[in-house]
C-alpha cells in the first residue's frame, strides 16, 4: 500500500506529532480551559490508485486525478488535512469498515446490496457499464455477441459481479485482475475478448492505448458513483454531501469534470443535479430530510 499525504502545506515538524497522534487523542490530552483545542486528525481515505482517470500515479511522485482534486477542494472546505491511501479496490471497502479509513475517495458504484451495508452520499458523477475491445474486433451490438468469451474485470467491482450473475446465460468465462490496467492488457494480449469498467475509464484507457476502443454500453445500467461511509458515520457522510452540494451548485465538481474527462456534463449529468435528502433517493440509507447547506 502506497500513502500519499494531500494538503495545502507540511513541515517537517508536522511528523512527531502524527506519531503521537493516540495519545493526543486521550482524554488526558485535551487543552486545558482557556487554550484553543488541538487540531482535529487528518481526514483518511483510499482509492484505487490504478483506476486512471480518476487516481493513477503522477510523474512528480503521488497521485493524481479527479479523485484526488475533488475530495482535496472536500477536505479544505472542511478545514481539515486529508491522507488518501492507494491500494487495490476489492481491499477498500473491507478496510474501510474495519475502521482504516474515514470514507472512500475511490468511485464507488452505488448498488443496493451495498447501500444495505455502507451509507453513500448521491452521486457526484453517473457511470454506465461499457466494454472496450481490441483495435480490429467486430463490434459488440448487444449481449448475445459475448456468448461464450472471456471478460476481464477488476476485481471487486460490479464489473465482476455482471459477469458472474451472466455466466451462465451467456457461458461467459471471467477473468479478474486487481488493477484496470492489467485488465486491460488482457484484452490488447487476446487473452480476453473484452473489458467491462465503468464509462469514464474505458474511455480513459481507448484515449492512451490505440489498440483498445471504447465499445457497447450495456443498457440501463447507469448508477451513482458516491462516496461510502460505515453506518456509524451519518453525520459525517450529510457533512461531506453538503460540501459536494455546494461544490456542484459553484461549478466546481462540473470543471474537474471537464479537466479530467474532456468534455463538460450536460444539464442531466450528476455532476450539476442535486438529489433530495442525503444519499441516492430510493435505496437504503437515503434520509429525506432537505439539504440546506451554508455555501460560502
Amino acid at each position: 500500500m502506497t500513502r500519499f499525504w494531500i494538503a495545502a502545506a507540511f513541515c517537517a515538524a508536522t511528523l512527531p506529532a502524527m506519531a503521537q497522534a493516540p495519545s493526543a487523542q486521550a482524554p488526558s490530552a485535551q487543552a486545558p480551559a482557556g487554550q484553543a483545542p488541538a487540531a482535529q486528525p487528518p481526514l483518511r481515505c483510499a482509492v484505487d490508485g490504478t483506476f486512471a482517470p480518476h487516481a493513477f500515479p503522477a510523474l512528480s511522485g503521488g497521485v493524481q486525478g479527479f479523485q484526488i482534486d475533488l475530495f482535496r477542494e472536500v477536505a479544505r472546505r472542511m478545514g481539515r488535512e486529508i491522507v488518501i491511501d492507494s491500494a487495490s479496490f476489492s481491499g477498500l471497502i473491507p478496510a474501510l469498515n474495519a475502521g482504516r479509513y474515514d470514507f472512500l475517495c475511490a468511485p464507488t458504484t452505488v448498488t443496493p446490496e451495498r447501500a444495505a451495508s455502507l451509507l453513500f452520499t448521491e452521486g457526484y458523477l453517473f457511470t454506465e457499464l461499457q466494454f472496450g475491445i481490441r483495435r480490429g474486433t467486430p463490434p459488440i451490438r448487444a449481449e448475445e455477441d459475448l456468448r461464450g468469451r472471456t471478460i476481464s474485470v477488476n476485481k471487486g467491482t460490479p464489473y465482476e459481479a455482471w459477469v458472474n450473475n451472466n455466466r451462465e446465460r451467456l457461458n461467459l468465462t471471467l477473468l479478474a485482475f486487481e488493477n484496470q490496467p492489467d485488465a486491460v492488457q488482457a484484452v490488447i494480449q487476446g487473452r480476453a475478448y473484452a473489458n467491462l469498467s465503468g464509462n469514464t475509464v474505458v474511455r480513459y484507457s481507448a484515449s492512451r492505448t490505440p489498440q483498445y476502443i471504447a465499445d457497447f454500453i450495456l443498457p440501463g445500467t447507469r448508477l451513482h458513483w458516491g462516496t461510502p461511509f460505515r453506518q456509524d458515520s451519518g453525520a459525517m457522510r450529510n457533512r461531506v454531501e453538503d460540501i459536494i452540494t455546494c461544490m456542484k451548485r459553484d461549478g466546481t465538481v462540473a470543471r474537474l469534470s471537464q479537466q479530467w474527462f474532456g468534455a463538460a456534463p450536460g444539464p442531466d449529468q450528476a455532476e450539476v443535479t442535486e438529489f433530495p435528502g442525503y444519499g441516492p433517493p430510493g435505496l437504503p440509507g437515503h434520509d429525506a430530510t432537505p439539504q440546506n447547506p451554508s455555501c460560502s
